[in-house]
């Protein structure tokens, strides 16, 4: 009868449906798994480069600019300077003077042997910072951009390839970074580096706070394995000027 030969199409129609959706999502599922397979080959790919050139890497100095957002107000500060880090007896050392946009002093650092030291030229203060049982945080940080192999930062970081980019007429590739230390989660959220793999060092690099603050710094200038002095690794402080230490 018409009822039955309607119910019997209807059923029909129902598992052809149900067969199609089995069969879409069984392909979507093998898509996904050769995608993430892509990806994880990939990562493996730049991770292994970044091993061969970290074994190289000596030291660099670049000119650095520097985007602060302060989420809250929507506010943008910059400012320029110079920087310069390298390996010394197993570790990381780094040197920072920075300007204001309109040029004036406004900060220079210096982390060396576990110890960071900040001069404010404007308040005329030096702040003195020890890392202490923290050292292998402050390392682990500092070289993350410049001179650090696959293996440290797969270690240190949860890492993932978003991709290649151009940076400053160079070819990177773009890693986003999640930290595997509370402490520093706590600080900052997640971090993005641009990396040169062909030299290990971080073109750009993005570090965003759970705030929703953010700091971007991108290098340019860059001398790769100058061999560099150990005086451009000291700060050039008046005598007289107040120090703190924390």
């Amino acid at each position: 009868d018409r009822m039955g030969t309607k119910s019997l199409m209807l059923m029909r129609t129902i598992r052809m449906g149900l067969v199609a959706t089995a069969i879409a999502t069984v392909s979507g599922l093998l898509l996904a798994g050769t995608g993430l397979r892509a990806q994880k080959a990939e990562l493996a790919s730049v991770l292994k480069q970044m091993d061969a050139s970290a074994a190289k890497f000596q030291d660099v100095a670049a000119d650095i600019s520097v985007d602060n957002y302060t989420a809250v107000v929507q506010d943008h500060e910059f400012q320029k300077g110079i920087t310069a880090f390298r390996r010394a007896n197993g570790s990381m050392e780094m040197v920072m003077h920075l300007k204001t946009s309109d040029g004036q002093p406004y900060a220079d650092l210096l982390y060396r042997k576990g110890q960071l030291e900040n001069y404010n030229p404007i308040q005329n203060q030096e702040t003195i910072v020890s890392a202490g049982a923290n050292k292998q945080e402050y390392d682990s940080l500092l070289a993350t951009g410049f001179g650090a192999t696959g293996k440290e930062l797969s270690a240190a970081w949860t890492v993932t390839f978003q991709g290649m980019e151009t940076v400053d007429k160079v070819q990177t590739a773009k890693l986003d970074l999640v930290s595997k230390d509370a402490k520093i989660r706590e600080n900052y959220s997640h971090l993005t580096i641009w990396v040169d793999l062909s030299r290990d060092i971080s073109m750009k690099l993005a570090m965003f706070q759970p705030s929703g603050d953010s700091r971007t710094a991108t290098y340019s200038n860059i001398q790769y394995n100058a061999h560099l002095k150990d005086s451009q690794f000291k700060l050039d402080i008046p005598k007289g000027t107040p120090v703190q230490r924390r």
